[in-house]
């Protein structure tokens, strides 16, 4: 039979159906029009589990050789768009072993000895994940330099720490920055540890209870690049573990991802302008013309949606699944698909902007010393040079902002005398505080926002990344 030559309805399945299935079950239950992504995993496990097979002697080997050329065939059909993928089929593993009968016969129905399409989609699916968590580390590490890249520029420029949104405590822009190389940090780690993890390959598990066929697990798991078989045949064909890790590190970097958009979004407005984005990352308006909207990052606040409702749809399709395999499983990976698609643009477009935008040193530095935000170096000041328990340096403190406050002023700009009006003991040194960069500098502790610790943490970063 040629590839053109159809069959009204899927006979791969054997002899127990007596008829085709009804359009609308073939309709729900294909599931080429997105596994069909698998192709190349699909092909990679076909042909290391018929190496195996005839390793073991279960097929001989003119017919592993056989095998192993036309699934070559097919891959190269699919590549070059010249394959077609028919819904009676109804999924990817199908497809390609109907393809392959086509092409070298009988040797084609022998590659399916001793394994299920249960552990042949386990296997598929781990082999695709676990590509894209060395993508999501790849596009993480990008990402991580471009802020690096922003950390060294601006050291020691001082801009404002905010908490509720509100002025704090100056801080310096490269602190800020590094804040984000923490968190994708651990992003990081997070797809390296899922990847770790899933590093077991659950070919072999057949069905759900193993093969009575003397294959070499060991040997397949090798030969796709995984650490071990998995040791446990039902847990093998029903384990989601691995697109749940995946999701749940996903849907984590995507909320980073969205905290830094939503600061890009409030920095480059008018009432604040720390950055300017160039017109690669904005977009204009169809009335407004004065208007530049920072729409990119606008648009990445919001892909943690998608990727998040990818995470809660398939730990609800998995939560209540008895061992071991379901057809319920079958809804694993359009969610996936879409999540990796979503995070792998999102970090391109992250890395794009970082590695774009323009801090504005000079209004980082206006805004640093607005609302009181070396208060608490006062306060501090207070306790280490007069003596005073902390509790009475923020009441003197809290004092002083009152009257800097009703004179329109900030603290720096309130006389010795007015200074003396709160506690008689506080002399000329306390002005060595009250400026941004000397706030700044003073905060020298581990992981601090003082220029040197900031230096330091770049230069370790840059070590862990190399």
């Amino acid at each position: 039979m040629t590839q053109s030559e159809k069959p009204a309805a899927n006979t791969m399945w054997g002899g127990r159906f007596a008829s085709g299935p009804d359009a609308i079950m073939t309709a729900i239950n294909a599931s080429i029009g997105f596994d069909q992504r698998l192709y190349a995993q699909d092909i990679a496990g076909s042909r290391a589990h018929a190496a195996m097979l005839a390793a073991t002697g279960i097929i001989t080997d003119s017919d592993a050789q056989a095998i192993r050329e036309g699934l070559l065939t097919v891959l190269s059909e699919i590549e070059s768009g010249n394959f077609t993928f028919r819904t009676d089929l109804e999924d990817i593993h199908l497809n390609i072993e109907s393809r392959l009968t086509e092409i070298v016969g009988d040797a084609g129905k022998r590659v399916h000895t001793g394994r299920s399409r249960n552990d042949q989609v386990a296997v598929d699916f781990r082999l695709w994940v676990r590509d894209q968590c060395d993508a999501a580390v790849a596009g993480l590490t990008a990402l991580m330099h471009a802020f690096l890249a922003q950390a060294e520029a601006g050291a020691d420029w001082v801009m404002p720490g905010f908490t509720h949104l509100q002025v704090a405590q100056p801080v310096t822009w490269g602190h800020h920055m590094l804040a984000y190389v923490e968190m994708l940090g651990r992003d990081r780690s997070r797809f390296a540890d899922a990847r770790r993890r899933m590093n077991e390959c659950p070919l072999g598990a057949a069905a759900l209870a193993g093969t009575g066929f003397p294959i070499d697990r060991h040997m397949t798991a090798a030969a796709l690049g995984f650490d071990r078989p998995t040791a446990n045949s039902l847990d093998s064909v029903s384990d989601r573990d691995f697109a749940l890790e995946f999701l749940s590190a996903s849907a984590i970097c995507a909320t980073h991802l969205s905290r830094f958009a939503e600061e890009l979004v409030i920095w480059s407005t008018a009432q604040f302008r720390f950055v300017k984005l160039s017109d690669k990352w904005t977009t204009g308006s169809s009335i407004m013309p004065q208007k530049k909207n920072p729409d990119a990052a606008e648009l990445l606040r919001a892909k943690i949606g998608r990727i998040l409702g990818a995470t809660v749809a398939l730990f609800t399709v998995m939560k209540g699944l008895p061992l071991t395999y379901s057809k319920d499983m079958q809804e694993d990976k359009e969610q996936v698909f879409d999540a990796a698609d979503t995070l792998m643009l999102s970090l391109a477009a992250m890395t794009g902007m970082v590695s774009d935008m323009t801090a504005q040193k000079d209004t980082l530095k206006t805004a640093a010393a607005s609302g009181f935000s070396t208060a608490t170096d006062l306060a501090d000041w207070l306790v280490r040079a007069l003596g005073l328990p902390f509790r009475e340096a923020h009441h003197i403190t809290g004092r002083l902002v009152a009257l800097a406050e009703s004179k329109g002023c900030d603290l720096p700009d309130l006389t010795l005398a007015e200074m003396q009006s709160a506690h008689p003991n506080i002399n000329q040194e306390v002005y060595s505080v009250l400026g941004v960069e000397n706030s700044v500098r003073s905060r020298q502790s581990y992981g601090g926002t003082a220029p040197d610790q900031v230096r330091a943490q770049i230069a370790r970063w840059k070590a862990a990344l190399a």
